[in-house]
């Protein structure tokens, strides 16, 4: 049995996902108040968060105002569930073997825009404006 809050944000988020049925939305009950953890797909994680989290905020306020009609406070908890676990595969930046084949040696070959873009700054050096 789900309350008022669940189905609110339920509702509000089948709406626009594009994958409905992966919405899950868990109630847990703590010191700060209530806590509302969204678990969507992970194809649909940009569009429950928005461009710079504006979708995410829209969501929070109104269940800022929904806690205010049931003398509630709400908080919102986007989960990502993609199975990236936080640590960086194999040949990540972080790898040592990488440094060890770096060599000091100069690049003698430069590319055909970089040498085009001397030339016409060359150019644009002779004229005279």
């Amino acid at each position: 049995m789900s309350t008022i809050d669940q189905q609110f944000v339920e509702y509000t988020v089948k709406a626009l996902v594009g994958h409905p049925e992966d919405v899950i939305v868990d109630r847990t009950i703590d010191e700060k108040g209530v806590l509302l953890t969204l678990t969507v797909n992970p194809a649909d994680l940009g569009r429950v968060i928005g461009k710079r989290g504006s979708t995410a905020q829209s969501l929070r306020t109104l269940l800022r105002a929904l806690g205010a009609k049931n003398d509630a406070r709400y908080n919102l908890k986007i989960v990502n569930n993609d199975g990236f676990s936080g640590e960086r595969e194999s040949n990540s930046y972080n790898d040592h073997a990488s440094v060890d084949n770096s060599t000091d040696e100069t690049v003698e070959n430069e590319s055909s825009y970089a040498e085009n873009t001397r030339k016409e700054l060359a150019e644009l050096d002779d004229l005279d404006i």
